[in-house]
């Protein structure tokens, strides 16, 4: 408003139609100038002309209904367009039907002016007060709604939260709820895969599309009913269900007698190349992805497996410190368990990476055959280099110490420390050589993953937020009454800079009414004990 010298509700149309981005404002106002900003994003800035119409006492003829109607029942919007107050109600209410109240435009032709929202509140709350709420509450949820900055959290059933970052928006976190998710696409987190490759692995395994791979491989279709029939003997003249005798070699209708020759009234000898290679490619490709998807689900299936160690070692912990021994100090213990998740997760998903990285699905025109293979070889130097350091980090923390001696105690944390260290530096290595070498140089498709964080997810910072019940939702305010949007390095005193860093929105109503309105959309968050319970920053959400 001060930078721009316009109103309130002008600044909010600037900010809905560039999405909430200020940065984005600040440099089409330089590049285009304020009239052509402005005029982009339908704010009239010149002098309304139609009020002059409204202060005369002579009636106005409106030119959408053709009725003559007095002064006072006549509004002029800002553009200067002057229509009878019961022809805009019914716009309004048009509008906001059809899910359009966040830019509702004057109704004159070829007019691109956003009408005043004041005076749509106005007339439609004469008339239908549930959808001048309606209004209201479409204008505050612009904010998550139309900001890519801000997302609500995709947890289910929804705990209310609306989560906003500050940087990067390729960032993996977890929500105040204890739910974790990539912040760009909503789904699980799945970094190093990119939110498009972790995308097409999900609706690979997911669909039948290997399934009929292995029917190509394995069996012939009958020449009679098209079903497919698989071979279960030595026999190549082949019965199927229907009663059709076919031969299995080339899938040819036949008779029913065989002879160390020939299937009776058929014989093929004939060498047809296409159909071999046919087969054969529908075998490679299906024994590529058996391949990558193994040790994927073997990756998993070890980290749903190591999951539950958690309460074993807590228990082991007890013990131990219950002992009359020197090593009272078992964090060690818990901090290698927690490097052990993390790096397990990261590895599970190295294999649909490499999958589509080094396949023909997404990067086939992006590198040559040698190219291909030579970074191959390097990726799969460093998962090999990795994936091995994880597993003697997993054999250590699954060793019973409360049962060994204190030297044997000693030399074990020695291991997970320096372990845990190692696994670590793999980590980033694995990351670098993906972000550097594999995805930096194409030059076909982009592809953004979240960074490695040592640490784990980030976990969100929360703000408490309050409807302010005077001015009925118009007004949105935090906990100590300034803008969450200044609110940059000071909340829950963390000191955190702007990168990475997250916010919770904890919706909350002042009022009955606003509590209606709002649980029609979102459901409010459960506080209870027995809702969702918190994980530890590098604990699995399960």
């Amino acid at each position: 408003m001060d930078v721009l010298a316009i109103k309130e509700q002008h600044a909010r149309t600037l900010l809905i139609y560039y999405q909430w981005n200020v940065e984005r404002v600040y440099e089409l106002l330089e590049r285009k100038g304020r009239e052509q900003l402005c005029c982009d994003a339908g704010v009239p800035i010149t002098v309304n002309k139609g009020l002059d119409l409204l202060k005369s006492s002579s009636p106005i003829t409106c030119s959408i209904c053709f009725e003559d109607v007095a002064p006072s029942k006549a509004t002029a919007m800002d553009c200067g367009h002057c229509y009878c107050n019961d022809c805009w109600t019914q716009h309004f209410i048009v509008q906001i039907n059809d899910g359009k109240s966040r830019c509702i435009r004057c109704m004159a032709p070829k007019c691109n002016a956003i009408c005043d929202e004041a005076v749509v509140r106005s007339l439609v709350s004469e008339r239908h007060p549930d959808i001048a709420d309606r209004f209201d509450r479409f204008l505050l949820e612009s904010y998550i709604e139309d900001n890519n900055m801000v997302k609500w959290c995709p947890s289910i059933p929804h705990c209310g939260n609306a989560i906003r970052v500050e940087g990067d928006i390729y960032c993996e976190l977890e929500c105040t709820c204890g739910l974790q998710f990539c912040f760009n696409c909503l789904l699980e987190p799945h970094s190093p895969c990119s939110c498009l490759i972790w995308d097409l692995w999900v609706k690979k395994c997911h669909s039948e599309s290997e399934n009929v791979n292995w029917i190509m491989a394995h069996t012939k279709h009958c020449p009679k009913c098209h079903k497919p029939v698989e071979k279960n003997g030595g026999c190549n003249l082949v019965r199927c269900v229907c009663g059709q005798y076919f031969c299995y070699k080339c899938g040819g209708a036949t008779g029913r007698d065989h002879t160390w020759s020939s299937i009776g009234g058929h014989s093929c000898n004939r060498f047809k190349e296409e159909e071999r290679k046919n087969v054969e490619t529908a075998r490679r490709r299906l024994h590529r992805y058996m391949h990558y998807y193994n040790r994927y689900k073997a990756h998993t299936d070890s980290f749903r497996q190591e999951s539950n160690l958690m309460k074993t070692i807590q228990e082991r912990i007890s013990l131990s410190e219950n002992k009359e021994s020197k090593i009272k100090d078992y964090s060690w213990v818990l901090n290698g368990l927690h490097r052990l998740f993390r790096s397990r997760r990261v590895l599970s998903y190295t294999y649909p990476f490499a999958f589509f990285m080094f396949g023909d699905e997404l990067f086939k025109d992006e590198m040559t055959p040698g190219e291909r293979q030579t970074k191959q070889n390097l990726f799969e130097d460093q998962q090999q280099q990795l994936e091995s350091n994880v597993e003697k980090l997993s054999l250590f923390l699954e060793k019973e110490f409360q049962h060994l001696t204190v030297e044997e105690i000693i030399e074990t944390r020695m291991q997970v420390i320096n372990l845990s260290r190692i696994v670590d530096n793999s980590c980033k290595e694995m990351y670098q050589c993906i972000e550097n070498d594999l995805l930096y140089p194409l030059k076909h498709s982009v592809h953004h993953i979240a960074p490695y964080k040592s640490r784990g997810l980030e976990r969100a910072s929360e703000l408490s937020e309050c409807w302010d019940s005077d001015e009925s939702l118009r007004n949105m305010k935090t906990s100590n009454c300034g803008s969450c949007m200044q609110q940059n390095s000071t909340i829950n005193g963390t000191g955190a800079t702007g990168l990475g860093r997250h916010f919770v929105f904890q919706l909350h109503g002042s009022s009955s009414a606003v509590e209606g309105v709002f649980s029609s959309r979102k459901r409010a968050r459960k506080d209870d004990p027995g809702g969702v319970a918190l994980f530890d920053l590098n604990m699995p959400a399960i």
